[in-house]
């Protein structure tokens, strides 16, 4: 399913996610050097960070979380797409053990990145 739709398990469909983070990912990748400097990479950075937090807890509750790492304001769109990516794949497999979990975890992730896109 990739039109975020509930799904029989319960669970909201991922690819709302995978989505949503394309979209994001895209306009940080568009952006001239000038906007980039002024804050879009570092709010960018920090969705991404975020994102990549939420991941790591999903997989691995137990072990501390790595901070993903600044990689330059030219990086930022594709690290939001593999921290928001990452999420979207730990949310299929937690969907199958805990959906309303992943529903609640789903949920707030699409609503950080809608925040993103309204500054």
């Amino acid at each position: 399913m990739t039109d975020g739709t509930a799904r029989q398990d319960g669970t909201q469909d991922a690819a709302a996610l995978d989505a949503a983070v394309e979209a994001a990912a895209d306009r940080l990748r568009t952006l001239p050097e000038s906007r980039l400097r002024r804050g879009a990479a570092a709010a960018g950075l920090g969705l991404a960070r975020e994102l990549a937090r939420r991941a790591q807890r999903l997989e691995r509750p137990q072990a501390p979380v790595k901070e993903l790492p600044d990689a330059g304001i030219y990086s930022v769109g594709d690290q939001l797409a593999v921290a928001g990516h990452d999420l979207a794949a730990a949310l299929r497999t937690a969907g199958a053990t805990d959906p309303a979990a992943a529903r609640h975890e789903l949920a707030a992730a699409l609503a950080l990145i809608r925040a993103h896109a309204e500054r």
